[in-house]
């Protein structure tokens, strides 16, 4: 057994992060030497917050935690080629329903067929996160429904200037 650091990527495309993605992140890095805290741009994509934005929303998180073992960053590309570049030996990946289970099969698989030996692993949400998304999130504020139960209030404020 070596003394090696273990190092896990978790990336989201989430638009804006919630409480739920946050809380797979907080307890990863709990298991993990580090975790790199992705925002994986799609630029096919369009998205209500710009790349800086949802680093620094991604970053609040970090900062509410107090973590010092989580980095936040951006990529556009594949993710597996990522971790090969960081040195990471796994992808995290959460889950909250069958549906998300489905894509994150075909999709560990794909990384697999890429890059064998990053394993893919993934972490459940908690019950009370698990009906949780961003679009919900985005469709409340703009509605003019509170949100700070999903999100870090100074996210929510974010996302009512972004919508109202």
């Amino acid at each position: 057994m070596t003394d090696s650091v273990k190092k896990i990527v978790y990336a989201i495309s989430a638009n804006p992060p919630t409480w739920g993605h946050a809380d797979i992140m907080m307890r990863a890095a709990s298991k993990f030497d580090q975790l790199y805290w992705v925002a994986a741009i799609n630029p096919k994509k369009d998205y209500l917050f710009s790349e800086k934005e949802k680093i620094e929303m991604m970053q609040s998180y970090v900062n509410y935690y107090k973590l010092d073992n989580v980095i936040v960053t951006s990529h556009r590309g594949t993710l597996i080629r990522f971790a090969d570049q960081v040195g990471a030996e796994f992808l995290l990946r959460g889950l909250r329903n069958t549906s998300d289970f489905q894509k994150e099969l075909e999709l560990a698989s794909g990384n697999r067929g890429i890059k064998k030996e990053i394993e893919t692993i993934c972490m459940y949400s908690k019950p009370h996160f698990a009906t949780i998304s961003s679009s919900l999130v985005r469709e409340l504020a703009s509605l003019g429904e509170k949100i700070d139960q999903y999100v870090i209030p100074s996210i929510a404020e974010k996302i009512k200037e972004k919508l109202i």
